[in-house]
């Protein structure tokens, strides 16, 4: 047991709480040496259920935050963004074992500030309620709006970006859920224009944004099918359908690394093992701030 876990054991808020709550930040504090990307992977072989892997993997990501949190500009970007997948009361709680670890008492006060703070905020222990969807997207996408502000929503179409590791089922998710709609995919685009998956990717995304870009002007619903398996890669084409006044909902499909890696070899254009592997030690999996809609699939 670690010194973190040990602390967070004895602190009387935690021994009150229901034991799954107990498991989620107990896993947290074992997890912290791992880091965010460590963790979620290791949860993730494990099979934990995905919102609780997210959960978990958030309380690591964002562990300091209580401390000095009140110095910070964006704290309540951060504090609504962990109200959405975790709770801002186990950041705490994980925040004050480590304190109580150091021995330090300033920083136990800084907790207590963040937990009140964040309770005034209305997201301690749930997530931040918004006027709406459109509402909660457009606040993170938009530097220094109100979050109570009710943006108007003047969508009429929506384009759904995919996001899953090479094998996790995306393809099959399309075919099931959003038959008829076109689709923009760089493995076809890949394949029409005989790219390789290790040449220049280049012309393949030049080609897929110019498609996107018809279909946008024309206002048709569309499907964006690549892994995007990191809010960088997945940014540029949700940020191109909302200017187009697209609502964006992205669906995140994974499954078990041996089914990713045996479904990976039955594909007629296979992803070499080491760059699945690569690709799932950088994984970032959607969350609720970066779209009007995120839906997480289990496709074992």
């Amino acid at each position: 047991m670690s010194e973190l876990a040990a602390a967070l054991a004895g602190l009387e808020g935690f021994r009150l709480r229901p034991s799954e709550e107990q498991q989620r930040v107990y896993s947290a504090a074992l997890l912290l040496p791992e880091g965010e990307l460590g963790a979620r992977r290791i949860l993730w072989e494990r099979g934990v259920p995905i919102a609780w892997r997210e959960h978990v993997a958030a309380l690591v990501r964002h562990h300091r935050l209580p401390f000095g949190a009140l110095d910070r500009p964006d704290l309540d970007r951060v504090a609504f963004r962990v109200g959405l997948l975790a709770r801002n009361d186990d950041l705490a709680l994980l925040a004050e074992a480590d304190a109580a670890a150091a021995g330090d008492e300033d920083l136990r006060a800084e907790v207590a500030l963040f937990r009140q703070y964040t309770s005034e905020m209305g997201c301690l222990d749930k997530a931040r309620e918004f006027a709406s969807d459109h509402a909660r997207f457009e606040y993170f996408r938009t530097p220094g709006r109100d979050p109570g502000y009710a943006a108007f929503d003047a969508t009429t179409f929506t384009v759904t970006v995919m996001s899953g590791l090479p094998g996790a089922g995306k393809d099959h998710w399309i075919a099931a859920n959003r038959p008829g709609v076109p689709v923009v995919s760089l493995d076809g685009l890949r394949a029409e224009l005989k790219v390789r998956p290790t040449d220049d990717q280049g012309p393949v995304i030049a080609a897929a944004y110019a498609r996107a870009r018809e279909l946008l002007r024309a206002g048709t619903a569309y499907v964006w099918n690549a892994t995007n398996t990191t809010r960088a890669l997945r940014s540029r084409s949700i940020g191109l359908a909302a200017d187009y006044g697209a609502r964006v909902e992205v669906v995140s499909v994974e499954a078990p690394p041996d089914v990713v890696h045996r479904r990976n070899r039955e594909r007629a254009r296979t992803v070499p093992p080491a760059v699945i592997d690569r690709m799932a030690r950088r994984w970032e999996p959607p969350d609720p701030t970066e779209a009007h809609a995120v839906r997480w699939v289990s496709n074992a």
